[in-house]
């Protein structure tokens, strides 16, 4: 079994080796820029994963990998142009090097090069059971990739919204970020021929791990040392984003408290500082911080534990609970 370091190398040298030769450059060069952007790559090396819980041969499904890949890269680039972000991973994103135009337009094809890329075989007998297995797996990603849109429109939807309540936020969180984690364990268990409760399992435990690994992010915006963290603490607070944590304390909140976060939610002048220090006073007086540690930990178990249902040997799932814990900055 390949560790999760090898498995990377794979995935980045396969994504290197992508050649567009197609015309026009202005079309793929976008692409290429965006797939150069590098980022941890966690969706298809989670992809080989699965796999390989069942199956050895993890080069067989590269392509359907990188596709996963191409997929997210592309809700990325659009995600810029929505968001109007200057940067990404520390360069400038595409609609600024090449204009919206070009950045809707490559986006749109990088969509098609993943369906491509996922239909892809590499047998020398494409009447193999691999067939039925990849079918399996494309109906998993048209939902997955159907999903994202509709929880990034729940996101600008939320923006309009004041009665957001903790169960939408959840669902939106579910659909946007962990969707798609659970569903590169599923596929790639899908595309090695697991039974269907191994890859629902599989599933489960990737939807869980990123549903807490983004509550995780929400905690972290408001109690977490910035030298760790690696940005500044109170962003969330200081744009009203609508959290875990926020939605949370005010349906706790008595009527003095959601007042004063009224107010602030309100306020369109502030000092910074100030409303960091009043809004965290506020989640301190009705203990949110331990509220969101609990269902974080709750989620965790249930992710780990979706682990002990599949048909394979526990040691085979240590790689897994591994990534759970690294992903999540524990000790294993």
């Amino acid at each position: 079994m390949l560790t999760q370091e090898e498995l990377l190398a794979k995935v980045n040298a396969a994504i290197d080796a992508l050649v567009y030769n197609a015309q026009p450059d202005a079309l793929y060069e976008p692409i290429r820029y965006e797939l150069s952007l590098g980022g941890k790559r966690i969706r298809p090396v989670l992809m080989l994963m699965g796999y390989q819980l069942f199956k050895d041969d993890v080069d067989k499904i590269i392509p359907q990998a990188i596709a996963l890949e191409t997929y997210h890269n592309f809700t990325l680039l659009h995600d810029d142009v929505m968001d109007r972000a200057e940067m990404r991973r520390g360069r400038p994103c595409v609609h600024k090097v090449w204009g919206d135009n070009a950045a809707i337009l490559s986006g749109d094809a990088m969509l098609i090069l993943a369906y491509r890329l996922m239909t892809e075989q590499r047998t020398s007998d494409t009447q193999q059971p691999h067939d039925r297995h990849l079918f399996s797996a494309l109906q998993t990603f048209t939902e997955a990739t159907l999903g994202v849109c509709e929880g990034q429109q729940y996101d600008i939807d939320f923006e309009k919204r004041s009665d957001v309540s903790v169960a939408e936020y959840m669902e939106m969180i579910r659909l946007k970020t962990s969707l798609l984690l659970g569903c590169a364990l599923k596929m790639g268990a899908q595309l090695a021929g697991a039974s269907e409760a191994d890859a629902n399992s599989l599933y489960d435990f990737g939807e869980k791990v990123g549903l807490a690994f983004q509550l995780q992010d929400d905690l972290l915006d408001v109690y977490g040392d910035p030298a760790v963290f690696g940005k500044k603490i109170g962003g969330d607070i200081l744009c009203n984003k609508k959290t875990f944590m926020l939605l949370s304390t005010l349906q706790m909140a008595d009527e003095s408290q959601r007042r004063q976060l009224d107010e602030w939610l309100a306020a369109e002048s502030f000092d910074p500082a100030e409303k960091i220090s009043a809004v965290r006073a506020i989640y301190d007086a009705v203990g949110i911080r331990r509220v969101c540690e609990e269902k974080i930990e709750s989620l965790f178990a249930q992710a780990l534990n979706s682990l002990d249902t599949l048909s394979v040997d526990a040691d085979l799932t240590g790689p897994l609970r591994d990534f759970a814990h690294h992903l999540m900055g524990r000790q294993s």
